[in-house]
C-alpha cells in the first residue's frame, strides 16, 4: 500500500518521535510506501529514515517554498506549485491516510482529507495516530459533532483513532 502520513515538520519530544520510528519501521519492514511530504526535517524525518531503514519506498510530494528543505535521497520527490496541488497530489497517490501529531498545517491537511471523504470524494480509510493522548481533544470535539448531528454520517465511516502503530495499521489493513 502506498500509506499518506501528514505530520509535523518541527523537532518533538521522544515520547513522539519514538512512536513515529515504531509506526515507520512497521510500515517499511511490512513492504508499504511512504508518501509524505517529502520534508527532511522534523518528525517528517523520523518516519522516512524509519521507513527508508525497513526497507520502504519513499515518495515525497512537496512544494515550491520548500523545495529547500525536501529530502534529497526520496525514491520519488515531485514539487508542486502551491499548497492545494500538493493536497490533492498526496490524496491522489494515496491508498490510506494516517494523521500523526502536527501543527497547523498537519491540521489543515487532515481536516481536508476528512470533508473530502464525507462528500464521497474518496473512499480511503483515515486513521489519526494518537500519540500520547496528543489527539484527545479533537475526538471529543468530533464525537460531539456527531452527537449534535453536524456529521452526515457515522463518525466511524469517516476517521478511526488509535492509539498505537499496531493498532494504527490494523484498521487500515495494513
Amino acid at each position: 500500500m502506498n500509506i499518506c502520513v501528514f505530520c509535523s515538520a518541527a523537532d518533538l519530544a521522544a515520547v513522539y518521535t519514538d512512536a513515529a520510528r515504531e509506526f515507520a519501521e512497521l510500515l517499511g519492514r511490512r513492504g508499504h510506501s511512504l508518501v509524505w511530504g517529502g520534508s527532511d526535517s522534523g518528525l517528517m524525518k523520523v518516519v522516512a529514515d524509519g521507513v527508508q531503514d525497513a526497507g520502504g519506498k519513499l515518495i515525497g510530494i512537496s512544494v515550491e517554498f520548500l523545495r529547500g528543505v525536501a529530502r534529497p535521497k526520496a525514491d520519488e520527490m515531485i514539487v508542486t506549485p502551491d499548497l492545494a496541488a500538493r493536497k490533492a497530489l498526496l490524496l491522489e497517490r494515496a491508498d490510506a491516510i494516517v494523521v500523526m501529531v502536527g501543527g497547523t498545517g498537519t491540521l489543515d491537511e487532515a481536516t481536508e482529507i476528512l470533508e473530502l471523504r464525507k462528500h464521497g470524494m474518496h473512499t480511503k480509510p483515515v486513521v489519526i495516530l494518537n500519540t500520547a493522548g496528543f489527539y484527545d481533544g479533537l475526538r471529543q470535539q468530533m464525537e460531539r459533532m456527531e452527537a449534535e448531528n453536524f456529521l452526515p454520517q457515522p463518525l466511524t465511516k469517516l476517521v478511526h483513532f488509535a492509539d498505537t502503530s499496531e493498532e494504527a495499521l490494523e484498521l487500515l489493513g495494513a
